[in-house]
């Protein structure tokens, strides 16, 4: 078990970090840490789209490029310091979609080196990505392409959880795409709420929300570690503070003023 600070210097600069959206338990806490651990050069992948931890590590300066198909924080209306590094050109931004982020990551869960598919045809996207090929479908007759997409293995995925067990194994519920995740990634790190007794796998109940230990690298405990999006039923979405970042993240100053507050206190205490 490692505490949140440590978990953070795990991820080196220049590291490839695959984050899950806000509506997927998304690891804000462990995102803050990064901020306060001076994490530079960051290359995030958003799972398959991008949100509030996104926003708050390019504000802070800690990202060089951005793999992703949207970036934005819902009801929140567009990511302020990701659109301003886009318009600044602070950041790369390598466009994707949701089923391509998904099947690119399904092919390196499952150990090959592409899969295959047909939803992109015809799309400008494919002018923008040199590594998605069109080829013929070898198993027809021709006059059939179809996309073959790279396998990602991102190099760290992290993202926050309800509770581990002694066994480390690591309870998501329904969000079964955090298994992909971790089944991609090459080191998965994890925040979780509390830590149980026992093995969370042997429980029939339990089990089939649970990802296996096998596949994460380091725990941490980060009490509230979502927010202010919401975690499952352990508590909602805390919709005045989205609203409060989002108008002061829509200017340099405001957003130091949200770090100083929010971000680079050493305790969070502001998510109680």
């Amino acid at each position: 078990m490692h505490s949140l600070e440590a978990l953070a210097t795990l991820v080196p600069d220049g590291a490839e970090l695959a984050l899950p959206p806000d509506n997927s338990l998304a690891p804000n806490a462990f995102a803050r840490a990064l901020v306060r651990a001076g994490g530079r050069r960051l290359r995030l992948i958003g799972v398959p789209v991008s949100g509030y931890a996104t926003d708050l590590l390019i504000g802070a300066g800690c990202v060089a490029s951005v793999q992703t198909s949207g970036a934005s924080l819902a009801e929140g209306g567009t990511s302020p310091r990701f659109a301003a590094a886009v318009r600044e050109g602070r950041i790369t931004v390598i466009d994707a979609t949701c089923p391509a982020m998904h099947t690119m990551l399904q092919a390196a869960e499952k150990g090959v080196p592409f899969m295959p598919l047909r939803g992109l045809i015809g799309s400008d996207i494919l002018a923008h990505r040199p590594d998605w090929r069109v080829i013929d479908n070898p198993l027809a007759d021709g006059g059939d392409p179809i996309v073959l997409l790279p396998a990602l293995a991102p190099e760290f995925a992290a993202f926050h959880a309800a509770m581990a067990d002694e066994a480390g194994n690591v309870w998501v519920g329904r969000r079964r795409e955090l298994a992909q995740i971790a089944h991609a990634a090459r080191r998965t790190l994890v925040t979780v709420e509390r830590v149980v007794k026992g093995n969370m796998l042997a429980d029939e109940r339990l089990a089939p929300g649970v990802i296996s230990g096998t596949y994460v690298e380091a725990i941490a405990v980060a009490e509230r570690g979502a927010w202010p999006i919401a975690l499952l039923d352990e508590y909602a979405e805390d919709a005045a503070h989205l609203s409060e970042y989002a108008r002061l993240a829509r200017t340099e100053e405001g957003f130091a003023a949200y770090l100083a507050r929010f971000v680079q206190a050493p305790a969070e205490a502001n998510a109680a």
